[in-house]
């Protein structure tokens, strides 16, 4: 049987803001390799929370895969500038594109690994 290894991504939204690249640091020290970035527009969920800037300030102090999930609508706009300011996966809902497909090649084409999110009340079907 093969063994499944797996790797925790804790959320930056769980962080304290006024220390966040020595919180930061404190997770490179625990060996904690992925990063876990909920990047919410207000409109697909109601929250709304950070974006590219802040994504792009923390690439700068440290090598961690930035596991990016975007509650956005239409995310593929945005593919491009993720890519630039670091992000290694991001993960789009199925309801928040109108083609998830050319979404998700889209991200491909940007160098990233990609991944679809569905909300609870979306059948797995429709994937």
């Amino acid at each position: 049987m093969e063994e499944k290894i797996s790797k925790l991504a804790p959320s930056i939204l769980s962080a304290d803001f006024c220390k966040l690249g020595e919180q930061i640091h404190e997770l490179e020290e625990c060996d904690i390799e992925l990063l876990h970035i909920d990047v919410m527009d207000g409109e697909f969920v109601p929250s709304i929370s950070f974006g590219m800037p802040v994504i792009k300030s923390i690439r700068k102090i440290t090598d961690m895969f930035f596991d990016v999930h975007l509650m956005v609508n239409e995310p593929v706009r945005y593919v491009e500038d993720f890519a630039k300011c670091g992000a290694d996966l991001l993960t789009v809902h199925y309801e928040a594109c109108k083609d998830v497909r050319a979404t998700l090649e889209k991200i491909k084409e940007a160098g990233m690994k990609c991944s679809v999110a569905i909300s609870p009340d979306t059948e797995v079907s429709k994937l």
